[in-house]
Formats: C-alpha cells, structure tokens, sequence
C-alpha cells in the first residue's frame, strides 16, 4: 500500500461545488492535510458545497470518525480555521467489506 496521499480538487464556481478526492493512506495526522485543503477550498466562494471523496482511499476509523465529525458540526478543527467558518462538507466514505469470518457466523 503507497502511504503518500494524493490530493485532486475540482471545483466548479458557477454552481458553489468543490469535490476533493483523496487516494492514499488516511491517517489521523495525515488528514490534517485534507482540512488545510478544504479550508482553502471554502474559502473561494461563501456557502460552497464541499464533497470529500476518499472513497479510493485507506482511512483509518479515527481519521474518519474525526471528517465525520467536521461533517456533522459544519465546522474544521479551530487548530485548522480558528475563525470557524462555516464549511458544508459531505464524506463519501470508502465501502467497508464484511470480514469472511462475520459473514460465516451471521449464517
């Protein structure tokens, strides 16, 4: 597995859309790097609908239980905005595979 991340962002001014997809290894300090970057990116245009695809990415269950929680609270980390701008972001989280093992047992 690359443990760098990639980091690509679209953004479409005319309709307030920004996707950012993310391929790599997301861990709780590496995704500090996606807030800097959605930070950036919602700092274009007020009231900009910010999608995080890193659904092609590896995330550890810390560093998606903390975009879910920017997600739900409409705010990045102060450490990351101290000025707590509002920032709608939607998580496409990466599909999880049921372990071989828990799909014996609920049989």
């Amino acid at each position: 597995m690359n443990s760098k991340l990639h980091i690509v962002v679209r953004i479409d001014l005319d309709h307030a859309r920004a996707k950012v997809i993310a391929k790599g290894h997301i861990t709780v300090h590496s995704v500090n790097a996606l807030y800097v970057v959605a930070k950036r990116a919602n700092s274009l245009r007020e009231g900009l609908d910010l999608e995080l695809d890193i659904s092609q990415a590896f995330v550890d269950e810390a560093a998606l239980k903390m975009l879910r929680t920017a997600s739900a609270t409409r705010h990045l980390p102060t450490r990351i905005d101290p000025l707590q701008a509002p920032c709608t972001i939607s998580v496409l989280a990466p599909r999880r595979k049921v372990p071989a093992a828990a799909t014996r047992l609920a049989a």
